[in-house]
């Protein structure tokens, strides 16, 4: 039965890591976001996000999103520097039209930097990306 149900591969949503000015605590943050580069708007949209490594996990944290409409983004969660250290993994389930897509993005351990960022599509903003 389960090898029977076909999920196809996500292309174009991606998640990305932002650093950016907070002007009403005067910090520079570090952002989740989702970005959906396609055509088509996301249904439901399921996140799931921990951070782990041999000896530590943090606890899991759950967010949706009913509807991400296409070429946009949103915001998951703030995330702080400790969390750097441990494999980060993201978790999203969505439905485009009446499929259901899955991907897990996993930013690896000290992979989330300063040096790291990059331009990021659709956000007029630089951090790091995962496809």
């Amino acid at each position: 039965m389960k090898k029977d149900i076909e999920i196809p591969k996500v292309e174009g949503v991606y998640i990305a890591v932002v650093h950016e000015y907070n002007s009403i605590y005067k910090t520079e943050d570090w952002n989740a976001y989702i970005i959906n580069d396609k055509d088509v708007d996301l249904d439901m949209v399921i996140i799931v996000s921990e951070g782990y490594s041999e000896t530590k996990k943090t606890a899991t944290f759950r967010k949706r999103i009913d509807t991400l409409p296409a070429k946009s983004y949103a915001k998951i969660e703030l995330m702080q520097e400790a969390l750097f250290s441990l494999n980060n993994s993201f978790k999203v389930s969505f439905f485009a039209g009446n499929q259901m897509f899955d991907k897990t993005y996993i930013f690896r351990k000290n992979t989330i930097n300063l040096k790291a960022l990059q331009p990021l599509p659709l956000l007029d903003a630089k951090g790091v990306l995962v496809k």
